[in-house]
């Protein structure tokens, strides 16, 4: 029974090589989907293509999508750099290059097509940025974008947190577009995820920071439980599902709408 409706159905991953990509494209390929990757290391799956691409370089990512081609039926931007990478090279991967490939996979997709890209909790203070954010979302071209963070470091900071509150700001606003088309966007913010990148969150991060944003649940995700909430929204199953950052993250953002997660650790020290 093909429950998702993903059988046959040509679908780009990027960030294929591991983590969180590497789960969804494995789980595509098992799913019956034709699976296109695009990655800076290669991939050890058996796809029907796979790119090696660099999202710092906007010209790489317009050959791989034109390398792909034909009828594309979902997206999933799974491809992502650490806080300890350069701030910089951050913003490019995980906003300025995640939208550069969702702009260039668009004219390939038709009505019913979807694009799920991976956000994160730590993009949960996006709200309280929105003038900034959009700022930054408002620059339509890639150059753009990166030459506002140049002259807004101050902003940027590390990169992440607020790479992933551009994805979240932005799916909101061109989900608006694309639902005009028929193709829908969404966002996941996962949790806690034991991948390869944890290695270098707990490097930066306390235990005690990292231990507040696994409550209630208090596990780590795995990267097939990402996965499957990527696969969803992308999912036939998902067709009136539009412009949302979906919590995959154990329970973490209820508890702390309803008070119930404390948040001790995030508050600076008196």
């Amino acid at each position: 029974m093909d429950f998702l409706g993903y059988k046959n159905k040509r679908v780009i991953v990027s960030g294929c090589f591991s983590g969180m990509g590497e789960a969804t494209a494995r789980q595509l390929v098992e799913l019956g989907a034709e699976v296109h990757g695009l990655d800076y290391k290669e991939t050890a799956l058996s796809l029907a293509s796979f790119s090696q691409v660099d999202l710092r370089d906007p010209a790489a990512i317009d050959a791989a999508v034109a390398g792909i081609g034909g009828k594309v039926d979902a997206l999933f931007n799974c491809a992502g750099l650490p806080q300890t990478s350069p701030p910089l090279d951050v913003m490019k991967v995980n906003y300025a290059g995640t939208r550069r490939v969702t702009e260039q996979v668009l004219p390939l997709m038709s009505e019913g097509a979807a694009i799920a890209s991976i956000s994160s909790t730590a993009g949960m203070g996006w709200s309280r940025k929105i003038p900034q954010l959009m700022e930054l979302v408002q620059n339509d071209s890639y150059e753009s974008a990166i030459a506002w963070c140049e002259a807004h470091m101050d902003t940027v900071n590390e990169g992440y947190s607020l790479s992933k509150e551009a994805i979240i700001l932005w799916t909101m606003l061109a989900s608006s577009k694309t639902i005009q088309r028929g193709i829908r966007l969404n966002c996941t913010l996962p949790g806690p995820t034991q991948t390869p990148m944890m290695d270098h969150f707990e490097s930066r991060t306390e235990a005690a920071v990292l231990n507040t944003f696994i409550q209630p649940i208090n596990r780590r995700s795995t990267p097939e439980e990402q996965a499957a909430g990527l696969i969803f929204l992308n999912s036939e199953k998902s067709s009136y599902i539009n412009g949302v950052a979906l919590p995959v993250d154990g329970g973490f953002l209820g508890g702390v709408a309803t008070g119930q997660v404390d948040l001790s650790a995030l508050m600076p020290a008196s």
